[in-house]
């Protein structure tokens, strides 16, 4: 039984992406089978939290096809010793905290933002990934990689998860050398450092007296060639004491104009993930917290009327609220669904509203399929191609939740997952795909 879970992981491997892949899929181990019971382990909580949510049913789909049918999945926390496995993922030895005497209780380079901690996080859909991943390089979870570079637009939650990281650590371990920064401030320094001949500390302080590394937004990083040399070079060093690396960035290096090719190689050798916008569910979650943390009593009707209008990212939720509040304090008003719409018209401005039936007749037409074999059991390429077109455009153009979309092509949340994962791979590489897609988009903007 352990080789054919062996083959269902190349199968699997196939399938998704690298990074997937080597995060949930490639860890996995086969520990037992107890009658009609296959019992998996995952190596810590957040893995295995993780892969039931969003891979049980392809794993399941992957025994059946093997021939292992009416079986029950078990999967558990593998806490056995994985050293041996993963030596040649990890070539560099254990690291071994220095100690750091902290300068008036505060350890040096640390400036981090205590509202920006995994407790205070409103996790969705679209920040699941970055927040699980993020949240098991924190706790010191079995890690596979050197860094971590999270992708995202502003105001959508890559400095609160990066700042969690810091907190987290420094709870566990307040003598961590840690050093939080933008880029901006990375540059400047260095160039402070050369103009008064202290190069060589500089070097120091980010090589050999660094044990977690925060940088902040990269993309800054554009056309200056000593800065990402010098940065190259730290990177390196911290690598090679296997040290912890994490980046945010608004684009992906290779978007970033005038990066060097050396330097876009070692921000993307570890797991890259992306942030996505909010959906529908999450900025209610996300509306009803700061709310509350703004003391303002908001009716349910309100929530749900912010939420529905404001889609863009956190910053312009905060901005609302701020604005509803110091209106109903100014005008002496109470806060209500009118005074919500007046700060709502101020923030967003008019646009059609997408549907699920929308999406689905114009790629049913497109296709050429009847509607109804979009939520059949059929796997017939001909109808499992534009089902998971239809699921991608619907993720991508509307706040629907994954369980709405699930319910509409008659299949569970982690299978409209994995449809969303493969075709955004697919897109890369099929240009049919991505042509077809642009302009059913298109199309759908234009509705």
């Amino acid at each position: 039984m352990k080789a054919v879970w062996e083959g269902i992981k190349r199968q699997i491997g196939s399938e998704l992406p690298k990074n997937s892949f080597s995060l949930w899929i490639n860890p996995i181990t086969f520990l037992a089978k107890n009658g009609k019971t296959i019992i998996l382990g995952c190596p810590n909580k957040f893995s295995r939290k993780w892969v039931m949510e969003n891979y049980l049913a392809l794993i399941q789909d992957k025994f059946h096809t093997a021939g292992e049918t009416h079986l029950d999945l078990l999967f558990k926390v593998d806490t056995r010793e994985t050293q041996d496995e993963t030596s040649s993922e990890m070539p560099y030895p254990k690291q071994l905290l220095i100690p750091t005497v902290p300068i008036n209780g505060k350890p040096p380079g640390v400036s981090l933002n205590r509202q920006f901690t995994f407790d205070k996080f409103i996790v969705g859909p679209a920040n699941e990934f970055a927040y699980s991943a993020s949240h098991a390089l924190a706790d010191g979870d079995p890690w596979h990689y050197q860094s971590l570079l999270m992708l995202a637009n502003t105001g959508l939650g890559k400095t609160h998860l990066s700042q969690a990281i810091g907190h987290e650590v420094l709870l566990h371990n307040p003598q961590t050398r840690v050093y939080y920064m933008t880029a901006e401030n990375f540059t400047n320094e260095m160039i402070s450092s050369l103009k008064n001949n202290t190069i060589e500390k500089f070097k120091n302080k980010y090589r050999r007296s660094c044990d977690l590394l925060l940088l902040e937004e990269i993309h800054f990083l554009s056309g200056k060639e000593k800065t990402q040399a010098e940065l190259a070079y730290t990177l390196d060093a911290l690598a090679n004491d296997n040290k912890k690396i994490i980046f945010t960035s608004s684009l992906p290096p290779k978007d970033i104009p005038r990066i060097s090719k050396e330097l876009s190689s070692r921000l993307t050798s570890g797991l890259v993930t992306t942030i996505g916008g909010p959906d529908y569910e999450t900025r209610v979650k996300i509306l009803t917290k700061k709310a509350a943390a703004n003391n303002m009593a908001l009716s349910k009707e309100i929530i749900h009327l912010l939420a529905t209008h404001l889609k863009r990212d956190i910053r312009q939720m905060e901005s609302a609220l701020k604005c509803l509040k110091a209106k109903s304090e100014l005008l002496s008003q109470k806060m209500n669904p009118a005074l919500a719409k007046d700060v709502i018209s101020c923030l967003v401005s008019r646009e059609s509203s997408l549907t699920l039936e929308e999406i689905r007749d114009l790629v049913s037409k497109y296709y050429k399929v009847e509607q109804d074999m979009l939520s059949s059991r059929s796997r017939k390429r001909t109808y499992a191609y534009p089902r998971n077109i239809y699921i991608y455009l619907c993720r991508r153009h509307t706040d629907q939740t994954i369980e709405n979309i699930a319910k509409t092509v008659n299949r569970s949340h982690s299978t409209v997952l994995y449809a969303t994962e493969v075709t955004e791979h697919k897109m890369k590489t099929d240009h049919r795909m991505r042509h077809e897609i642009n302009f059913l988009s298109q199309k759908l903007q234009n509705m």
